[in-house]
């Protein structure tokens, strides 16, 4: 309603995708409470007008007393253990963060009555057997890591806390997100890494022959999904893509070619776990939200290498 005060609370809010989810929500009006543990995420990240509130979701009494003070309208779930080799070699801190971070974050959210959306994953979701580009009800998922299966088990506290109490919960399965402020440090997005190391002169690792595919998708669009999902009060589970594949090499060249740098890939062997061919149809989100991926990959990965540069 027009003069009402609409509030939101984006957990992960200091991370990369959260940090711009805050700014669309703020770019709207909302008051802004980002919340974040600072693990893995930044402060100089939270846009100033945000309130950064340093909780981890694992800590539910934190989590409820922040909502049951602050009473938002709308709950942006992104906070995450998102470290697909880290949840290989420690799954039970996959299993407190993904699953009872989650849970304490719904638990919250249900007690003032706000929806959450979630941010769930579709390559690690969908598993090798998919068909490309894949909708949501094409296969059941199969994940190969545990930190897909700790997605999974997320989605589903997602969609039973909202029909038990009536709330229009939201999950997006979200495509490879790549974009400003993605840390090329760790276990990054490709774009960064690659993006980083160019700049640098380093030549970047290529696991496997290059040709696993992705559907690359910009944080711009991506954060605008979650502000048309917590608005909508419609619930359901949506991909968030552009249903076109690309490859790491293609992804690379493009890079290389933007930066007008002659490095060469090397190559290493493929990892445990990684999906030849990933491709969301993101049809549902446009037809039942009215989503729309705007950022063209060549222009979205210029405009994202330019950051690198001036880093």
């Amino acid at each position: 309603m027009p003069g009402e005060s609409r509030r939101v609370v984006v957990t992960g809010g200091a991370g990369f995708i959260g940090s711009h989810v805050c700014d669309r929500f703020l770019e709207q009006g909302y008051e802004v409470v980002a919340l974040d543990d600072i693990s893995t995420g930044n402060r100089d990240n939270v846009p100033a007008d945000a309130r950064l509130e340093e909780i981890d979701i694992v800590d539910g009494g934190a989590v409820s007393r922040l909502f049951a003070e602050f009473r938002p309208n709308v709950v942006a779930h992104l906070a995450a253990q998102s470290s697909v080799t880290v949840s290989v070699k420690t799954p039970e801190r996959d299993l407190d963060v993904n699953v009872r971070g989650t849970f304490n974050v719904l638990q919250a959210a249900t007690s003032v009555g706000a929806p959450t959306v979630f941010a769930s994953t579709g390559g690690a979701l969908y598993g090798a057997r998919a068909p490309i580009p894949t909708a949501e009800e094409d296969v059941p998922p199969e994940p190969l890591a545990p930190y897909g299966a700790s997605k999974l088990a997320g989605e589903a506290y997602v969609g039973t806390w909202g029909r038990l109490h009536g709330i229009p919960n939201v999950v997006l399965r979200l495509g490879n997100v790549y974009g400003e402020r993605q840390t090329p440090h760790g276990e990054a997005g490709v774009v960064a890494i690659f993006s980083d190391h160019i700049h640098r002169g380093v030549a970047p690792t290529v696991y496997g022959d290059g040709l696993q595919t992705r559907d690359y998708i910009h944080v711009y669009d991506v954060s605008r999904a979650f502000l048309v999902a917590g608005e909508s009060g419609r619930a359901g589970t949506f991909n968030v893509g552009t249903a076109k594949e690309t490859t790491v090499l293609a992804l690379l060249e493009t890079l290389i070619a933007a930066a007008g740098s002659s490095v060469e890939p090397r190559f290493e062997p493929l990892r445990t776990g990684e999906l030849l061919r990933s491709c969301l149809d993101s049809t549902r989100l446009q037809t039942e939200l009215g989503w729309q991926p705007t950022v063209a990959l060549d222009q979205g990965l210029r405009e994202t290498l330019a950051t690198y540069a001036a880093a």
